[in-house]
């Protein structure tokens, strides 16, 4: 049986146009400030090459739509182009989302594309 969740996150994936981000790309002021503000925060490593980041986009972008989700900042880094952050962050690989609660990574994916099991990782930093 599907639950709720799965349906509505599978619902708002069908209507979302493919490539659809929520994401903005990586500021450090902004990252900065959302961070010092208590905000969840979430980072997002991608390629505009990868069928997993283009799969990514979508659920983030619905999960943002949400209202207990409406304070989230989610900030995208370019795998191919800023090899400076992907460093800083210790990200290896595109299709990595790095979740925060305010300044304290509280969690890490890499390559996950199941709608429930992002939408529980972002709500650690809930």
């Amino acid at each position: 049986m599907i639950s709720r969740r799965a349906l509505l996150l599978t619902t708002a994936l069908l209507a979302a146009p493919y490539g659809a981000s929520a994401a903005e790309p990586f500021d450090e002021a902004a990252f900065a400030a959302a961070q010092a503000a208590g905000q969840a925060v979430v980072v997002e490593v991608t390629a505009p090459w990868c069928p997993i980041c283009k799969t990514q986009r979508p659920i983030l972008k619905a999960l943002s739509e949400q209202p207990r989700f409406k304070d989230l900042a989610i900030y995208e880094i370019d795998f191919d182009t800023q090899k400076a952050l992907m460093r800083r962050f210790d990200a290896r690989m595109q299709s990595t989302l790095i979740v925060f609660k305010g300044r304290e990574e509280v969690g890490r994916s890499v390559g996950e594309t199941q709608g429930e099991w992002i939408e529980s990782l972002v709500e650690k930093a809930l």
